[in-house]
């Protein structure tokens, strides 16, 4: 993103950032740059913009023109800072669910049930696969694995297991 960011404004004098790789609170996955601002105005102040915005896994670029007025350090942190807390309030995010992939290969007449379990426990259809029996290729939330599991022993007295994905 920063990259075709630089493509797209190469007469920009400064391409600032900061990223979060992983939730909000969790200080082992940062970065930023104040791409030749002065020390600590730019990538800091969105920085610390980022993670008050209570959102992980983002990352936010400010591509700023020189215009000729000096803003001076404190007008920099603000300008930077403001920019990514603006931005961030018309941000679309989501809850990002940790999943794991599996295989199940079922009868064409389990089909249904095998997809009425599927939504209730938020899981996802990755592929699927048509021939003598139906082969699916499942994404489903970590934490509901073990119940999808029982759910599917019960389901077919035993006879549907989830098995290790090619993917």
């Amino acid at each position: 993103m920063l990259k075709s960011l630089q493509e797209l404004h190469p007469q920009a004098s400064h391409h600032c950032h900061a990223f979060l790789t992983k939730a909000a609170d969790n200080s082992q996955g940062y970065g930023f740059s104040d791409d030749g601002e002065p020390s600590g105005t730019a990538g800091k102040p969105m920085l610390m913009a980022l993670q008050g915005g209570d959102i992980g896994h983002v990352c936010a670029v400010v591509v700023r023109y020189f215009g000729g007025t000096k803003l001076g350090t404190g007008g920099l942190q603000r300008a930077y800072g403001g920019s990514v807390r603006q931005a961030l309030t018309l941000l679309q995010s989501k809850i990002k669910i940790a999943m794991v992939h599996k295989t199940l290969a079922c009868q064409y007449s389990q089909v249904d049930d095998i997809l009425h379990l599927l939504r209730q426990i938020e899981g996802e259809v990755v592929s699927q696969d048509y021939q003598q029996n139906v082969v699916f290729q499942l994404a489903i939330p970590i934490e509901k694995l073990v119940l999808m599991q029982d759910k599917l022993h019960t389901l077919s007295a035993g006879q549907l297991q989830l098995t290790a994905s090619g993917q």
